[in-house]
Formats: structure tokens, C-alpha cells, sequence
């Protein structure tokens, strides 16, 4: 079965920094991968060079199984137009940990803008389809409201539906929690979990150990730039193999 996410000797740099130092990592169809890691670690870098947001320097990135933003000819890589790589992005959802909302557009709205304007899909279906993940995500009753009139967790979880709406094949999230009060956190991560129970595939950076430990199918913990530790959830936070990993989750735990 081909991973959905398919990275090897991932590199990028800013200037002389590196910020990522060789990722191997692979997502199966299906399956919820939750990244962990300090700051600085790289881990929403590599969530950007998963949809071609940032271009790596090195190796191969390729989500279902194609290559991300580039195309392999003679055994060179060629960088694709912006037409080509917006296209490849139809297929990948990325939810941010600010929700980047239209202001001057209703949940609704924002929810259909996508579909409407990119995919040029007809206005009626879509409006029955954001209807339905506005009812997903319980926001049924607010599709005639503004950003502005919605919490922080409410405005997220528009930004999870708006996401679904392009019907993407893999989901990104970048710690989608981390700009929320403490009591907003759950309705966010209720619905995320209703995501993973009906089979969405998932790359997840995250803080929140609970839901990697319960959601989670792989937990990989990233810093300096590499993949430090990485395996089933359960075993990477109840006996994890490295020092590195051991003194950070002592801090988080």
C-alpha cells in the first residue's frame, strides 16, 4: 500500500540555518500521524514543504505518491508552475493555528469560497455540502454569522469544515489548538477525533499528548531538525528509546 506521505532526507535551510537535517517519515491511507517536539524543532516547517508552502532543498516528498511541487525527468527534479502546484493543493486540507478566516464573510460563506471559486463547482451543491460539515463540525445554527461573532474554538472548527470542503485526500494540522483558550481546546479536538474515526488520513503537530496518545496511529518526535524517536504512541510515551525524547516528555507530561 502506498503512504499517503512519503518523505525521505527531507532537507530545507533558511540562509545558513537548517532547519530540517534528512526527515524520513511515511502516513498510511488512514492512519493519524502526531508530530511532537520543542519549538524550533521544524515540525511546522515540514508541515509546509507537505504542500509545497515552503520548497525543500533535498530529498523527495510525495503525497499519494506523486512528488510535491516538482516533476522527475532524465533523473532531475523540475519545479512545477504555481497552476500545477495550486492544483496538487486541491487534495490537501491545512488547518493553521490561527483560523486566517475571511472577515467579511459568513461561516458559510468562507466554507463555500473554495469549492465555488477554485473548483468551480455549482453554488447549490456546494451550499448543501458546507451546510452538512457546518452541521459536522456543531456549528449548524451559526452559518449567517462573521468571524467576528464566533469564539476562537468556533472560528476553528469553520476552518476544519472549510478545509473539508475541497473533499482533500490528507489533512495537515499545525497545532490548531495552540491559539485557543484552554476551555475552547476540547470542541476542537472532539471534532478532529470524529475525523480520524471516519478514516481521514491525518499529519498532526501538536501539544496536546492526550489526543496524540489516544488518536494518534504513530507519534514522531521531531527536534533539531531530525526525527529522533518515532512509533506507536502508546510506546513511544510510556518507554521511549531515547535520552532526547525521555527529557523532553518530562517536561510536557
Amino acid at each position: 500500500m502506498t503512504p499517503v506521505v512519503r518523505a525521505r532526507g527531507v532537507r530545507k535551510s533558511y540562509g545558513d540555518t537548517e532547519v530540517l537535517s534528512g526527515i524520513d517519515l511515511d502516513v498510511e491511507p488512514g492512519a493519524v500521524a502526531c508530530i511532537i517536539g520543542p519549538s524550533g524543532s521544524g515540525k511546522s516547517t515540514f508541515l509546509r514543504c507537505v504542500n509545497h508552502l515552503e520548497k525543500i532543498d533535498a530529498g523527495r516528498l510525495e503525497v499519494d505518491g506523486r512528488l510535491v511541487g516538482y516533476r522527475e525527468h532524465g533523473g532531475r527534479l523540475y519545479e512545477l508552475r504555481e497552476k500545477e502546484v495550486a492544483a496538487q493543493r486541491r487534495d490537501i486540507g491545512m488547518v493553521f493555528q490561527r483560523f486566517n478566516l475571511f472577515p467579511h464573510m459568513t461561516a458559510l460563506e468562507n466554507i463555500m469560497e473554495a469549492p465555488c471559486r477554485v473548483r468551480r463547482e455549482p453554488k447549490a451543491v456546494v451550499r448543501e455540502r458546507a451546510l452538512a460539515l457546518l452541521d459536522r463540525v456543531g456549528l449548524g445554527t451559526r452559518g449567517d454569522a462573521y468571524p467576528a461573532q464566533l469564539s476562537g474554538g468556533q472560528q476553528q472548527r469553520v476552518a476544519i469544515a472549510r478545509a473539508l470542503a475541497m473533499e482533500p485526500k490528507l489533512m495537515l494540522f499545525d497545532e490548531p489548538t495552540s491559539a485557543l483558550d484552554p476551555e475552547l481546546v476540547g470542541e476542537v479536538l472532539d471534532v478532529m477525533r470524529d475525523l480520524a474515526t471516519s478514516g481521514m488520513t491525518m499529519l498532526v503537530v501538536t501539544h496536546e499528548i492526550g489526543f496524540a496518545r489516544e488518536v494518534g496511529d504513530s507519534l514522531v518526535f521531531l527536534d533539531g531538525g531530525t526525527v529522533v524517536e518515532s512509533g506507536a504512541p502508546g510506546e513511544v510515551l510510556a518507554d521511549p528509546s531515547h535520552e532526547r525524547t525521555r527529557a523532553f516528555l518530562s517536561k510536557v507530561l
